[in-house]
């Protein structure tokens, strides 16, 4: 059966078809200026830190669970305390891009809501400062994307799949949308 194959060399023959099949065949490229391709669900992109409609402020409390459990350390936030009312209010909330490894811990363990990894994926710089995310910018890339988004918002990260609900902190619990 080798020598037939051999000889009449088929396997060469059944590769070339498949070549000449391909090479006529309608092609899947993305022309992608033009034309973008939608996201799949639980992508995910740049940052932001979530708007609250009603006060116009970042979510963010000031709990440093964010930065506790994000695995390349590229979270810094600094606080300190109202002097009348005594809460912690957060003075410095950055995110460096270029360390993070995208992985949502961040997103899950917030337990208001506060951060998000967005579906914008076209996002690049020419140096490193244009990847360091501030408080101001990360707010700046809620404001662009909410707009983008169906209402009611609702990330897939704030609330996981296969988490009790009753383990859940309670601004998760009630959480609806934004």
């Amino acid at each position: 059966m080798g020598l037939i194959k051999t000889v009449f060399l088929t396997e060469i023959m059944k590769g070339l078809s498949l070549t000449l099949r391909k090479l006529f065949a309608k092609p899947v490229t993305i022309q992608y200026p033009e034309v973008k391709k939608e996201p799949a669900p639980g992508f995910r992109g740049r940052h932001a830190l979530v708007r609250d409609p009603k006060t116009g402020k970042d979510r963010c409390v000031g709990c440093y669970r964010c930065a506790q459990v994000c695995p390349s350390r590229c979270i810094f936030i600094e606080t300190e305390r109202d002097p009348n009312t005594r809460k912690r209010i957060v003075t410095r909330y950055d995110i460096d891009a270029l360390r993070c490894v995208y992985c949502a811990f961040c997103v899950e363990v917030c337990p208001v809501n506060a951060l998000v990894l967005t579906e914008f994926y076209e996002y690049s710089g020419y140096s490193r400062d244009e990847l360091y995310f501030t408080k101001e910018k990360l707010l700046q890339n809620w404001d662009e994307f909410i707009v983008t988004q169906k209402r009611p918002y609702f990330n897939p990260f704030w609330k996981p799949r296969g988490v009790p609900e009753k383990m859940l902190p309670g601004p998760k619990r009630k959480a609806e949308g934004i």
